[in-house]
């Protein structure tokens, strides 16, 4: 009770919080009840009035953490609730540390566990890398002297019945009264269960009728034990979480844990993720199909522009070009990281790139079929192209200033697309109009061949010769 009041005074005083509730015995993370656990949820102020970035959420848990690291009579985590509710219990990463082919005893799994803790918090990817499984916990282990039991003719499901009953409780049945449904539960009163001493006042009938007390045949002792022992598809297990370090994306943190796991984790031991962390792996691998697609169907539409399958080649080829700048951009802006708002931007940027090279492209090509030389219609295309392009582009890029300033909740989201797609459409615009023509003259030498495009050339001569 003294931990909890001094843990609800911090929160009291600290500037942001505006209402907090707490359930004693139940760990939010693990859902387990526990006497020696408590959960206490904060609720924020409204963000108008959290402006400054010490008020953010990220800098109230900075603050909490520094201040319940002075007591010493518990270990208190602030931990940010998940991105998607309903996928995970935290925010940040979930590790499931397994053991799977191991025949270990609790305390040397949670050697194992402690040592996979330590090493994953060297890693400079990692902040705060946490579990709560002990193996540590005080408690008593009650042995029954089944021999004389059975010498007194007490039946041993007599025995667990009453230790059940007493203890801890017993359903009897439901009744209903009133229009409702009541559960009956039989169950020793307070000041009989509160201490195990309490034992020694229960008493059990033997097969003769007699009322015998307890101690004479159950006896305790105090023992270390681990109070919850989780199992993750069958194995016993137990779950780490934490975030990435600041300046490390949670791709990075999620690699440091696997290096990790592959240097400490000895034979018998696996590990799993869940959680966000497991819809991010899955949702990696599915970005590069994503991608992939969306460059297959630029393609065909440009094929069926063309009416080539070789010309879209050099708008395709800008693609790039849009994607090393939004690249670039973030790797320069180290708030932020390559997530799922930045892959938006970049498929974003397949068809944004396209478009400053098909304003070109097919300018050049109707003059290439026509008749025209490739070069000379080529550089008319830039020349009569480039003021659309600069002009329409840059009304783009002024655009999205509004995603690139973002200020308030989600900012960094909207940052992360209005950044990539900032620095995509810089390098695919200014770089671009340099590349495309280039890459349109070869590709279309390429294709056309000499002799076709000598006969094209020829046969406008003889169309302006007869005119």
């Amino acid at each position: 009770v003294a931990v909890l009041n001094k843990v609800m005074d911090i929160l009291r005083d600290t500037p942001g919080i505006a209402h907090f509730a707490g359930i004693a015995g139940l760990n939010v993370v693990t859902f387990s009840s526990k006497s020696n656990s408590g959960t206490i949820f904060t609720q924020l102020k409204p963000w108008n009035e959290r402006r400054k970035k010490s008020l953010h959420l990220t800098g109230i848990i900075a603050d909490l953490n520094r201040r319940f690291a002075a007591l010493s009579e518990a270990r208190v985590f602030v931990i940010a609730p998940p991105a998607i509710p309903g996928l995970g219990s935290t925010g940040g990463f979930s590790f499931v540390l397994q053991q799977r082919e191991s025949n270990d005893d609790i305390k040397s799994f949670q050697n194992i566990v402690m040592n996979f803790m330590i090493e994953a918090n060297k890693r400079p990817e990692i902040s705060n890398a946490f579990t709560f499984f002990t193996a540590n916990t005080p408690g008593y282990r009650i042995s029954v002297d089944r021999e004389k039991c059975k010498k007194l003719g007490v039946s041993l499901e007599e025995v667990f019945n009453t230790l059940q009953t007493f203890m801890g409780s017993f359903y009897i049945n439901d009744f209903t009264l009133y229009g409702r449904t009541f559960r009956v539960m039989a169950q020793a009163d307070t000041v009989y269960r509160d201490n195990i001493n309490a034992i020694d006042k229960y008493y059990v009938r033997n097969g003769r009728g007699e009322m015998l007390p307890m101690s004479n045949f159950v006896s305790y002792r105090i023992i270390e034990n681990a109070p919850l022992i989780s199992h993750f598809n069958m194995y016993r297990s137990t779950e780490f979480d934490g975030e990435a370090a600041k300046g490390y994306s949670s791709g990075q943190a999620i690699q440091a844990l696997r290096e990790t796991a592959a240097k400490v984790l000895p034979a018998g031991y696996g590990y799993e993720f869940t959680g966000l962390s497991r819809e991010e792996i899955q949702a990696g691998s599915k970005s590069k199909i994503i991608f992939s697609i969306s460059v297959l169907f630029v393609f065909l539409f440009l094929t069926a522009l063309y009416e080539s399958w070789s010309v879209p080649f050099s708008v395709l080829l800008a693609v790039p070009l849009g994607a090393f700048g939004a690249i670039l951009t973030l790797t320069f802006v180290p708030k932020l990281s390559d997530n799922v708002y930045a892959q938006i931007g970049l498929v974003t940027l397949i068809g944004l790139a396209a478009k400053n090279s098909i304003l070109i492209v097919e300018f050049a090509k109707r003059r290439v079929d026509n008749g025209i030389e490739l070069r000379k219609a080529t550089l008319e295309a830039i020349r009569l192209r480039l003021r659309p392009i600069l002009m329409t582009s840059l009304a783009f890029i002024f655009g999205i200033s509004p995603l690139i300033f973002a200020k308030g909740a989600g900012a960094v989201a909207r940052q992360t697309i209005g950044y990539t797609v900032f620095g995509g459409m810089l390098a695919a615009t200014f770089i671009g109009i340099f590349m495309v023509p280039v890459l349109f003259v070869v590709i279309t030498r390429l294709a056309y061949g000499k002799v076709k495009l000598e006969e094209l050339e020829k046969s406008n001569l003889t169309e302006e010769s007869e005119v």
